[in-house]
């Protein structure tokens, strides 16, 4: 496997356009670098070794111009640290320090912006890349971005082997761009097999949608299930698919359960509640 490192971060941001990729090196070892910062200076972050591309989360704050992201090990103790004074969103480059908390050791970082996702820059392009956060034990993946003026969308998914970089497979969508964490890893279909989604759109109030793909492990690729609805939610204890919808406030919601029967959604039952403003509480009504 290519001796490299891939670093991304995401960093808090009010708005998700300011997300800048950037690629360099710590130490002698290859990166990529993506930021997204919150007005507030605080924020999340991810990195992934390439010999290890299981991504790590971080904790992010930027102190006056100084950025600090902070590594934790699985009992909450900080590990280390990755510093970059004098930041600036607008800087081509950036440099830092990445340091070992427990042996104090220190390395260089040293980064060249690559491309922004900022709608109002005026850059347009048709592919790039952005590694994400989450990962299969043997799978990472990559988003593939369509840049437009006033827009960025997710074109398709790149699945990639871990040990070799290989490319497993690629497949075309169109999608909203949620940044880094546009995918999320289940088994939507209580198969066994670890499977991904990824982010569809969102609606009204906390309405979202997502694309399930599930694995075939006769040929080891995925394939769209056709699985739809709004905020479903995969219950592998009792092997049901929840939907929640909601609208107008809150006031009406649909909850509706379902199984699965040949990688297909089967509907059980569905309850239709609406807010009742005498008694102050939520009673059935009749479905449509």
């Amino acid at each position: 496997m290519k001796q490299k490192i891939t670093i991304l971060f995401l960093l808090a941001t009010a708005f998700v356009s300011a997300q800048i990729s950037y690629k360099g090196f710590i130490d002698k070892y290859p990166i990529e670098f993506v930021t997204d910062i919150y007005s507030d200076g605080q924020g999340t972050a991810i990195y992934a070794y390439s010999n290890y591309v299981t991504p790590i989360v971080l904790n992010a704050k930027l102190n006056g111009k100084t950025l600090v992201f902070t590594e934790k090990d699985k009992n909450d103790k900080e590990t280390a640290k990755l510093s970059f004074e004098n930041y600036s969103s607008e800087s081509d480059q950036l440099n830092g320090i990445w340091k070992d908390l427990n042996s104090g050791k220190e390395l260089k970082i040293s980064l060249i912006k690559e491309f922004d996702l900022n709608y109002n820059n005026g850059e347009e392009w048709t592919e790039r890349e952005i590694l994400q956060p989450v990962s299969l034990k043997d799978k990472y993946f990559k988003l593939i971005i369509l840049k437009e003026k006033g827009s960025s969308t997710v074109s398709g998914i790149k699945i990639i082997e871990k040990k070799t970089d290989k490319l497993i497979q690629k497949v075309d969508i169109e999608c909203q761009l949620w940044g880094l964490h546009n995918i999320n890893v289940g088994d939507y279909n209580f198969d066994g097999f670890e499977e991904f989604s990824v982010f569809e759109s969102s609606y009204a109030g906390p309405n979202t949608s997502r694309i399930y793909f599930l694995y075939n492990p006769k040929t080891g690729k995925y394939f769209e299930s056709g699985f739809s609805g709004t905020s479903l939610e995969f219950d592998n204890k009792t092997k049901r698919i929840y939907e929640h919808n909601q609208c107008c406030a809150g006031r009406s919601v649909e909850r509706t359960e379902y199984k699965v029967v040949n990688n297909k959604m089967v509907l059980i039952k569905k309850t239709c509640m609406e807010y009742d403003d005498k008694t102050q509480d939520y009673k059935k009504i009749k479905c449509d």
